[in-house]
């Protein structure tokens, strides 16, 4: 029986595939990690400036108007109206007797679309107070 040589190219056949794949998959990691932190941030960032959207509509609207919270969920697509809190002080007031409105955001979970990694993040709660101003609907393009 006759044993073959094998050449130094021969033997390395194949190693650069075998790299890639390590490489790979730890890159693409990075990269999905990198993209779904994007996505928590811009939740941030939307659902601030939502509250600041919320607080603004509150104060030249009807207490407890629909369109605040239409408007903020048009702005940050996965709230809903349990999310959505509008509260007026003193509370039970009017629109001549209320000093300031309060607006917060409060959404429990954000799944990431990590794949095979089911993780779950708490989104901060948010929240924006304005002092009264209008506080009514009749005539104002904002509150329709």
């Amino acid at each position: 029986m006759k044993l073959q040589k094998y050449s130094g190219a021969s033997r390395q056949r194949g190693v650069a595939a075998v790299e890639f794949a390590l490489i790979a998959s730890i890159f693409f990691t990075l990269v999905f990690g990198v993209m779904e932190m994007g996505r928590i941030l811009f939740y941030m960032n939307t659902a601030a400036e939502a509250t600041r959207l919320g607080a603004r509509v509150a104060v030249v609207c009807d207490a407890n108007a629909a369109i605040i919270k239409t408007k903020m969920i048009n702005m940050l697509g996965i709230l809903t109206t349990a999310d959505i809190t509008v509260s007026y002080l003193p509370s039970a007031c009017n629109a001549s007797t209320c000093e300031s409105v309060t607006v917060s955001v409060s959404k429990e979970n954000i799944k990431t679309f990590i794949p095979f990694i089911p993780l779950t993040f708490r989104l901060p709660s948010f929240s924006t107070t304005l002092p009264r101003e209008s506080m009514t609907s009749a005539s104002n393009p904002v509150c329709s």
